[in-house]
Order: structure tokens, then C-alpha cells, then sequence
């Protein structure tokens, strides 16, 4: 198996609290983020890609040390995650974990992963319906309709930010990416190849209700992180 994580991006709405600092890189436990990630794949015998735009070199060496393929978007500035990954999508031809660079996740949440049989399948949380970044309208275990401004009548569960494609979904995979890089859409993100084809697809998801995980889009999301591993965290909104 193979894992592909998304470091290129800046993170405005971090940044202005942490600036010049990847938001991938903040220390957790005096470790960085990126690179707690990067070990517990590594230790599942993952080979492991990372794409880097955005103050590159603080990535590379927030990991060094550790065996990583790196592709570079020299675009960072001006497209979203979705070219990141076009950069690297001829590593794109194993059984693949795709996910955004600053999700702090547990091994707890890896190994539910790893262990759904689906050929393409989302993390999600049905605990997190209030409160969050990104929701899901989840029918019948697949994602019906997505979006940051989803209606509360509609959504269901927030996004957690990472995915899991088997190797037999891969040439439809890169095929859809193609085609939205071929029409100038550079500006998506890079899970949307997956919601581009929800209506062809079944684009399962699982649910990780009552497993810790923060993705870090604010200054508050990282502080969150750190009162959990300090035992001080009282649990996710709902």
C-alpha cells in the first residue's frame, strides 16, 4: 500500500496566527505533525509520497531521516490541492491512502481504515454535525452531497480528510483527475475527483464517531490537539 499526503498549501486562515510555518509542521508532543504521520504510515510498511509546495524545504525537514518520495507544485500559490496531486499521479498504482497533511489522526482511526473492504471510502464523523469544516449528506453509506455551507437539514457527518482507493478504482481515479485538470480546474481540491463522480460511483465512507482526530484549519483546531494528548480535552462537538 501506498499513502499520498497533501503538504503543499499554505493555510491563510492559520496563517496569520503561525506564519512561515507549514501548518503540517507545528510541533505535537515536540514532534511534527507531518512527521508523527509519516512514521505511524511507515510503520504499517506504507510506502510513502508527499507533495510539497509552500515552504518546502521546512517539510523536508520536519521528515528528515525518514524514507519519502517528494513531488513539488511550483503552482502552490495559485492552485489548490488537486494539481498538487496531478504532479504525482503516476505514483498513483497501488492500493492508495490519500489525505490532507494536517489531520492529526491515531493509529485507532488508521487501522478502521485499513480495514474497509469498500474500493474507494471517505473518513467521516457523524459526531460532528454543528460544528466543522466540511460536511457530508451520507445515504445508505455513500456520499450524496458534500460541501463547507451544507445546509444543517441535510448534512449528517463532518469530513475528516483522508481516504482510502483501492487499486482497481485507480485508472477511473486519475482518469476524472485528468479531465478536471484538463479544464482548468486547478483551484479544487483534490477530493474532489471523488465528489465529481458520486453520481456514477459509490463513494463509500466510514465512520469514526468517538475516535480523536483534528484537522488543523484554525489556531484553535491545533490547541485542541494538544489538550487531548494532555488529557484535557472534553470531547468533539456535536
Amino acid at each position: 500500500m501506498k499513502a499520498i499526503l497533501l503538504a503543499a498549501g499554505k493555510g491563510t486562515r492559520i496563517s496569520r496566527m503561525v506564519q512561515d510555518v507549514p501548518k503540517s509542521t507545528l510541533p505535537i508532543n515536540g514532534v511534527p505533525l507531518i512527521r508523527h504521520t509519516v512514521q505511524m504510515l511507515l510503520d504499517e510498511r506504507m510506502e510513502v509520497v508527499v507533495c510539497i509546495g509552500y515552504q518546502g524545504n521546512d517539510v523536508k525537514k520536519a521528515l528528515e531521516g525518514l524514507h519519502v518520495t517528494y513531488y513539488f507544485n511550483p503552482f502552490y500559490d495559485i492552485t489548490n490541492s488537486i494539481a498538487s496531486l496531478w504532479f504525482a499521479k503516476n505514483e498513483i498504482d497501488d492500493d492508495m491512502l490519500i489525505m490532507n497533511a494536517d489531520v492529526y489522526f491515531s493509529k485507532e482511526l488508521l487501522h478502521k481504515m485499513l480495514a474497509d473492504q469498500n474500493e474507494v471510502v471517505m473518513a467521516m464523523d457523524t459526531g460532528r454535525i454543528e460544528v466543522g469544516d466540511y460536511f457530508f449528506q451520507v445515504i445508505n453509506g455513500c456520499v450524496k452531497k458534500y460541501g463547507k455551507d451544507l445546509p444543517r437539514s441535510v448534512r449528517n457527518c463532518e469530513y475528516v480528510g483522508l481516504a482510502k482507493i483501492d487499486k482497481k478504482f485507480n485508472s477511473k481515479f486519475v482518469s476524472q483527475m485528468d479531465k478536471l485538470i484538463n479544464a482548468q480546474q486547478h483551484g479544487l481540491w483534490w477530493e474532489n475527483v471523488l465528489y465529481s463522480l458520486t453520481e456514477q460511483e459509490d463513494i463509500h465512507t466510514i465512520d469514526v464517531k468517538g475516535i480523536f482526530w483534528s484537522e488543523i484549519d484554525y489556531f484553535d483546531d491545533y490547541e485542541r490537539i494538544l489538550d487531548y494528548l494532555d488529557g484535557k480535552f472534553e470531547g468533539q462537538e456535536v
